[in-house]
């Protein structure tokens, strides 16, 4: 931080001004959140910290040594108050700083705008309710970057007297996660100590890029049982079967069966295979060891989710 008693280099002045979203009446939020970020990180922000020092009492025993603490204080007060309001008043457009009643102390001044935008505040606090709602990850940024996202919406409502416990935002953020992440939802959900924020975002991040890899194996496999395929052919095009010419009653009862498609049984809602239901899945139960979470017999009956 800057000394108060060395004058700021202009460029950093320039560029910390610059940095401040001007006030234009729809982000008073952002726009005093930036101004004390800055204030603070130019050590300007003493005035709207501390009151104004108040005068000694000649009586004082220790006059002429608090008489120094004192003038240092309110050299540094003044100082602090006088660019507080003016580095405010330079980033509100002139519309709504004719609307703004004047001060001479910056915590008023500062108490005063944000009078001025009570009702923007709390339907900008409904916007960012309503985004969180219905904010959904997509798959495309990157789950670190959707829970950073999701936090910061919740960190802004905090800013405006509308806590959301860590506990809350942790589950919240569980349900904005796509279906292929259900395997990862439902072991979360079978464990007894719940998560904070760093341990989410680290677990997310693992099984983000677990998926990565089954999906690159999943189409290396695929690619692999076309060319199987295609070299296992003639080169010569199949004649399809004309079931026109088929007298019905010599295929019996049975003959419809026959050349219908059996069923291929249970599907497992981890590796997508038919044939079995999670809880026999090898890859899912390797999944739990690498988790750390033991195995329960009654995670799915019959290939469905709980």
């Amino acid at each position: 931080m800057a000394s108060p008693n060395r004058a700021l280099n202009p460029s950093v002045i320039s560029g910390l001004l610059n940095s401040i979203e001007h006030l234009n009446g729809t982000n008073f939020p952002t726009w005093k959140e930036q101004i004390l970020i800055n204030l603070g990180v130019m050590d300007l922000d003493y005035a709207l910290r501390e009151k104004a020092p108040v005068p000694l009492s000649f009586d004082d025993e220790n006059l002429a040594e608090r008489t120094k603490v004192y003038e240092a204080n309110k050299e540094k007060w003044e100082r602090s108050n006088r660019l507080s309001i003016m580095i405010m008043k330079i980033t509100i457009t002139l519309g709504i700083r004719g609307a703004i009643s004047d001060s001479e102390c910056a915590k008023t001044y500062l108490a005063s705008v944000e009078e001025q935008f009570k009702g923007s505040t709390k339907v900008y606090a409904s916007t960012l309710i309503m985004k969180m709602l219905t904010t959904k990850y997509d798959g495309k940024s990157g789950v670190r970057e959707h829970i950073m996202t999701m936090n910061d919406m919740a960190a802004k409502l905090k800013g405006m007297d509308m806590k959301i416990s860590e506990g809350f935002l942790v589950h919240f953020i569980m349900t904005s996660l796509p279906m292929e992440y259900g395997p990862f939802k439902i072991n979360y959900n079978t464990q007894k100590e719940k998560w904070t924020m760093s341990e989410l975002t680290s677990m997310c991040v693992q099984e983000e890029e677990r998926l990565k890899v089954e999906r690159i194996d999943y189409a290396h496999l695929t690619s692999i049982n076309l060319g199987k395929r295609k070299s296992q052919g003639d080169g010569k095009p199949k004649k399809k079967m004309n079931f026109s010419n088929i007298d019905a009653s010599k295929l019996g009862n049975s003959g419809t069966k026959d050349i219908a498609t059996e069923p291929k049984g249970p599907k497992c809602h981890f590796c997508k295979e038919d044939g079995h239901v999670m809880k026999e899945c090898d890859g899912f139960k390797a999944w739990l060891a690498k988790k750390g979470i033991p195995f329960r017999e009654d995670t799915e009956k019959d290939g469905s989710k709980p």
